[in-house]
Formats: structure tokens, sequence, C-alpha cells
């Protein structure tokens, strides 16, 4: 028999494989895996590379099931304001930051919550930086706030109208406050930013990347095609191979052609290839612009992203006839109950949709979701963002009803449905740890804070399964997720039991090795 290019021993492997849940030893050639155990300890030739793992356990290569890898690498640079706590902090990042290009100053990470519970305005941009150019992100990645110079080289004066739900938001005159809604609106100012080189953009996606693998990712769903994403992914791979493999899913904004997005299905790199479209059906609760079934508190969220959300409806059951899988950011309970209704008796040829977030959600509508057979992605790590006592934004905006029922992961499984998890990275971390840590904890590990509806816990099973199995079940594929003969050879060795262990040690546990596509892309 034709010797393994690798064997890995040494360990105990939980291979999520009914037939065969362990295994000891596990042989590669290729990209597959040829052999396990006995079988595999044969195929050891003078070329093989052999790892002992010393005892490590192995699973199944992590997945993230939702990131925006060159998003991050492209915009989340300059001030982190992630440690800012209040407007008093932001005054003493903001005063330390350093100017870039043209003067201009950019930070990200900003917490809706330093405000107070007041809008969010320039006015401490003002304050310590007058008269200077500065875009600030928000954490959620779906708003930003510009200083009056930075709107002024914008031609931003005034409101604007867009074609989705999108706003520039104003005082009583008309004059901007400084708060940029939602993807159209902060282009404005983004197209007036530096911009970043292609070799500086490869070198911060390498980076980026190459700390995934070392948590242990293998892959990813990225949920974007922006900034010409296709083609860095391309030009990196004239040089070498990405870190992670790739399954790409370009945007279909309201007004876009869908024919365009359906030419780019197909298109393909090594490791990185386009599979999905990305819709969204709503924005954020701390923005205003989640779509939900009753206002929030502040008399917002009720309106959808696209304007006209039958619009919404026609394009993604076009994809769906063209046997395209869909992906739709649905955060609000009327979000998700409108992608439910728009997907739940098309015939998707066995494509599997997938809505994305689903920060609240009705009990009643949790089984009709799972009948639908439509897979949640969702982000428990997100609850980090909030309080269990409805502090924070997020809960305060929803009401306590409503956030009682946030990010509803045990719900869904107890149902039977299928449950794919991720960061969402650069929104919260990459670190493939945390997030099947945050899934069992509800709250970050590492501290004593109350977790956020604890009773959505799931079991480190459970976790594991939606990095893996669910991970590749959703994606349709039928090759991936397990350890088994003939499958891919993505494999993840955790320095202990990623579902026996205490989910505040599994956070901090080494990764031993991480293979993807038979590709040794870190070892420990």
């Amino acid at each position: 028999m034709t010797p393994a290019d690798l064997l890995v021993v040494g360990t105990t492997a939980r291979t999520l494989d009914p037939a065969r849940p362990t295994a000891t030893a596990i042989a590669v050639a290729g990209d597959r895996i040829v052999a396990l155990d006995g079988e595999a300890l044969a195929l050891r030739g003078a070329g093989t590379e052999v790892i002992d793992l010393g005892g490590a356990v192995t699973t199944p290569g992590l997945v993230d099931g939702h990131m925006h890898p060159l998003f991050g690498a492209a915009t989340f640079h300059g001030a982190d304001l992630t440690s800012c706590l209040d407007l008093d902090d932001v005054r003493r990042m903001l005063a330390d930051a350093a100017p870039g290009e043209d003067g201009w100053i950019v930070g990200w990470g900003l917490d809706h919550n330093v405000f107070g519970g007041g809008a969010p305005t320039n006015a401490v941009l003002e304050e310590v930086l007058p008269g200077r150019p500065v875009f600030l992100r928000l954490y959620d990645g779906h708003s930003a706030i510009a200083s009056t110079e930075a709107l002024r080289r914008a031609g931003v004066t005034g409101p604007r109208h867009f074609e989705q739900r999108s706003e520039v938001i104003c005082d009583r005159a008309g004059v901007p406050t400084g708060m940029l809604l939602e993807h159209a609106a902060m282009e404005l100012v983004q197209a007036v930013l530096p911009t970043v080189s292609d070799a500086v953009l490869r070198d911060r996606l390498r980076e980026a990347l190459s700390g995934m693998a070392a948590t242990g990712l293998t892959g990813g769903c990225v949920m974007d095609a922006e900034a010409g994403a296709l083609e860095l992914f391309a030009s990196y791979e004239e040089n070498g191979d990405l870190p992670l493999r790739l399954r790409v899913a370009p945007w279909c904004m309201p007004g876009a052609e869908v024919g365009e997005v359906l030419d780019l299905q197909g298109r393909r790199g090594r490791r990185w290839s386009v599979e999905a479209v990305k819709f969204f059906m709503d924005g954020t609760v701390e923005g205003g612009t989640a779509w939900l079934e009753h206002p929030d508190c502040h008399g917002t969220g009720t309106e959808a992203f696209w304007r006209d959300p039958a619009a919404y409806t026609k394009a993604v059951q076009q994809l769906a006839d063209a046997r395209v899988q869909t992906v739709t950011h649905a955060i609000g309970d009327a979000a998700v109950r409108h992608v439910v209704e728009a997907l739940e008796h098309v015939d998707t040829g066995g494509v599997r949709h997938r809505i994305e977030h689903l920060e609240t959600l009705p009990w009643e509508l949790v089984p009709r979701l799972v009948r639908s057979g439509l897979v949640a992605s969702m982000q428990p790590v997100h609850a980090g963002f909030t309080k269990a006592d409805h502090s924070d934004e997020w809960s305060t905006r929803l009401g306590a009803e409503r956030a009682d029922r946030a990010w509803v992961c045990r719900d869904i499984r107890d149902a039977g449905g299928y449950l794919v998890l991720g960061s969402d990275w650069p929104i919260a971390t990459y670190d493939a740890r945390t997030v099947l840590a945050h899934a069992r904890l509800r709250r970050a590990p590492g501290t004593t804070d109350a977790p956020v509806a604890p009773e959505q816990a799931l079991t480190g099973l459970m976790a594991l399964e939606g990095m893996t199995s669910h991970a590749a079940y959703a994606d349709g594929a039928t090759d991936a997720g397990r350890i088994a003969v003939g499958y891919r050879a993505d494999l993840t060795s955790f320095a202990l039991d990623p579902v026996e262990a205490p989910a505040d040690e599994l956070a901090e546990a080494p990764i031993r090795l991480t293979v993807s596509s038979g590709m040794v892309t870190h070892r420990d």
C-alpha cells in the first residue's frame, strides 16, 4: 500500500463518527484520511511525517461558521477602543491616538454602552480632536461615528436616501450628528479614507488567518467579498497557501441584480471558493436597525433592511431555484420570521439555506424554524456584549421579555435543529476555544460574570458539533465534519478534552496541532 504522507499518533480522537467513535492513530495522504488505528500505523513509510501528540485529544477540524477576515484585516486597525467603558476612557484613548495618512485618526471596537444610554454623536471627537478627520467604527460593524471634518471631506452635509435601510443621523436642524448607520452611510466616509495597499492587506490577512489556525480553526465561512476580497485571495495564493480553507458568500444588496452574484458562484482558488450568497434582512439591536415585531424602547426597529421585503423574498427564492445556498443576516424576531416565511415552502433541491445571528427569537418560532429545514448560525460569544441584569444597551433597547430570549442555542438543538457556531470576527474574538467555551458558559470564560440566559447553554458535545459536524451539514459537505476514512483531513488537537474538560480551562488550553485539508497549519 502507498505510505501515508502524515501519521498522527499518541492521541485519543473523538471522531464524531457513530460507526467508529474513537481512534488512536490517523493516517493522511494528500488531503484525505486514509486509515485509522492499526491500519494507519501500517502505512508508515520512509517519507511519512509522524507527529506524536503525547496524549492530546483530536477532533474533526474546527470551522468558524461566520467570519469576515479581510474586513477585519482592512478596517479594524488604528486606535483599539474595545477597553473603553465610558466617555472618559474614549477621551483618553483619542488624546493618545496617532494620526495616520492625511491626518486621519481611525479607531475600532467602540461599545455603544460608553454613551450611557444617550445617542452616540461626534461631540466627544470635536472636544478632544477639533478640526481633525476622525472615523471610529463601533463594535457591531454596522455603525460608525465621523467627525465634522471627516464628514466635510466626504461631502456629507445632511440626510441622504439609500436603497437599503441606512441613515446619516441628523439633528432637528438637519445637521449630521456624526452617527452613520449601516453600510451605505458608512461607505460615504470610508470612500475618502486613505487606502491600504494590497501588500499590507496580504500581510494582515496572513497574520489573522495564522492566528486563527493556532486556535484550532481549519476553515471558515466568509460572509462577504467586499474590498476586492476574491482578487486578494487569488493574489495571496500566487505566493503561498491560505492557512484556512475559506467558503465565501458575496453580498446581494437591495437594488442589485441577482445575476451579478450568480456569476460569481463557482469562482475558486486552491483553498477558497464562492459557494453561497449573503443577504441582510436587518441591522443591529444597538443601532436601532434590527427588524423587530414591536418597536424598541426608542421607538425604532420596525423597518427591514430591504425597504421592500417582498423584493428580498423574490431574490432569495430565485437563488434557491438556482440551487445556490443563501445565508441571511437576521437579528430581530421580525427579520427571522420573514426569512422563515420566505423559504419554508421552497423546493431547495437539497441545498441548506441559513439564517445568521438570530439574537432574539420567540419561543413559538423555534419549532417552525427547525421544520423549515433552515440552519441556524449563531454567535453566543456576542452575549459577552450584554449583561444578565439587562442593564446594557442591547437589553435596554429590547426590554426584558425579548432580552430573555437571547441567543436561544439550546432551544434550537433540543428541537432537533442544526446549529452552526462562529465568531463574526472582527466583531468578536476569532479564538475558537473561546467560542466553544462561551457556548457552554453563557459568559466570558475566566470571569465571574453572571451568565446570560444560562438555560440556553450547550453541552460540550453540542458546542463541538456546532464547529464540526453541524458546520459540514450546513455546507452540504458529505466528506467533512468527521474523522473517518475517505473524509477530508481536517484535524484539531487539544491539550485536553474539549467535551469533558471545564469550559474555563478549555478557553486557555493549548492547541497541539491543526491540520487543514492535509496541510499542517499549526503545531505546538
